[in-house]
């Protein structure tokens, strides 16, 4: 089952809840609009390349339409088509005034010098500025994009629409970026995290946590947890897992990673597993924070962890979901667990939009707040209507934005 026909089935079982009409779940389900360009730019050897570029811009019944570029090499229509209308359910649950999008390149960054990949963010803001904008659909980084890909966008796009840096979020802190944004997916997975292990009456220095990932998301989300006394027994990335259970020194990994380029290679605070292996851990929150698609029905039965908590976008597959909820592990979905990213590029482009920045003190509370009353929100319609935490997060945003849509006279 590829990643729409997931949506799509959880959206589906959220819309029987909510006893949605059939006329309105298409009307729901179906993008606004569509756009497929392509990017042609001359590689440093010379050679023409032509690579094909995406935005799908999902809904806009709650506001202007929010959602990351992605620039992997299997980017491709019906993948941005799924992740836009996630994004909608996200921006819903969280209560910002947003809608969804999302858009990509079908490029492996890694193959491109910084020259190459500055040109083909620029090509590709050349065939679509005229669609997106402040008020109409605000990207962000994502999956092979970052900070200074996002300068580059902001660049391009005043070229043909003078200065405008709400036009795209996390940009730099020096190109009117904002300060906290680099943290906030991770600080959210955290914060997350914290408010399950409250509600099931678990303590966090009596919780154990294996993350899979150690990247932006999973590294952050291991300093806030570790700070908050949690023990991180496993990290991960590419090379390998690494495990201790007294549990892992995440400082001395974060300076491992910060010397030799973001690997954990050559880690010595922990015993080298596979990957696979950190799934099967006797651990309480396993944390998936790289890849989607990583729990499936072969290794789901083997998870020992009592919650799951969705870091990355779609890393549980729909019936790994469902063993997992027959076993009773508690899983908080992607659309909630990782939703601190979105929040905090409402705090940037709120922020571009009044010249006035609030700080990084202020941006954490406020990300603090919104995040736990979607938590409750969410806790709530699952307690009431006795389903679990993904199908609750999907009728708190579908209900939202069939509202927004009822209000607006478009439906």
């Amino acid at each position: 089952m590829n990643a729409y026909e997931s949506m799509k089935l959880y959206f589906t079982r959220a819309a029987d809840r909510l006893g949605l009409e059939d006329s309105i779940r298409k009307l729901l389900l179906t993008s606004k609009r569509e756009v497929q360009v392509q990017v042609a730019i001359e590689r440093d050897s010379g050679e023409l390349a032509t690579f094909v570029g995406y935005r799908v811009q999902h809904d806009n019944s709650r506001g202007p339409m929010k959602g990351g570029f992605r620039y992997h090499p299997e980017v491709d229509l019906e993948e941005v088509r799924a992740l836009a209308a996630l994004m909608t359910w996200k921006t819903a649950v969280v209560n910002i005034p947003y809608g969804g999008a999302k858009g990509g390149l079908a490029i492996d960054p890694k193959t491109f010098s910084s020259r190459e990949l500055e040109a083909v963010t620029r090509k590709f803001i050349d065939g679509i500025h005229d669609i997106f904008g402040p008020d109409i659909d605000i990207p962000a980084p994502d999956m092979g994009t970052n900070d200074k890909v996002m300068a580059w966008i902001m660049n391009q796009y005043g070229k043909y629409h003078g200065f405008s840096p709400a036009c795209v979020t996390g940009k730099p802190v020096e190109m009117h970026g904002l300060p906290g944004r680099e943290e906030a997916t991770g600080r959210g997975v955290a914060i997350i995290t914290l408010k399950v292990l409250s509600r099931l009456n678990r303590k966090p220095q009596q919780s154990r946590v294996a993350i899979q990932g150690f990247g932006n998301v999973g590294t952050f989300a291991a300093k806030f947890l570790s700070e908050a006394e949690c023990k991180i027994t496993a990290i991960s990335d590419v090379s390998g897992a690494y495990y201790r259970a007294g549990g892992i020194d995440i400082s001395a990994a974060l300076r491992h990673t910060a010397e030799h380029r973001g690997s954990l290679e050559g880690f010595t605070g922990g015993e080298k597993i596979s990957n696979a292996q950190l799934f099967e851990l006797d651990c309480d929150v396993l944390i998936p924070a790289a890849l989607g698609g990583v729990i499936t029905k072969e290794n789901a039965p083997k998870i020992k962890a009592a919650i799951v908590v969705e870091a990355a976008n779609a890393p549980t597959n729909v019936d790994a979901d469902d063993l997992l909820y027959e076993r009773g592990v508690f899983v908080v979905p992607d659309i909630l667990a990782n939703a601190g990213g979105v929040t905090a590029s409402y705090f940037e482009w709120a922020q571009n939009r009044q010249h006035y920045s609030w700080g990084l003190n202020r941006c954490r509370q406020e990300l603090d707040h919104i995040l736990g009353e979607a938590f409750q929100n969410v806790w709530d319609v699952g307690k009431e209507h006795k389903t679990n935490m993904r199908t609750a997060a999907y009728m708190v945003g579908i209900g939202r934005v069939r509202r927004a849509a009822t209000l607006a006279g478009t439906m």
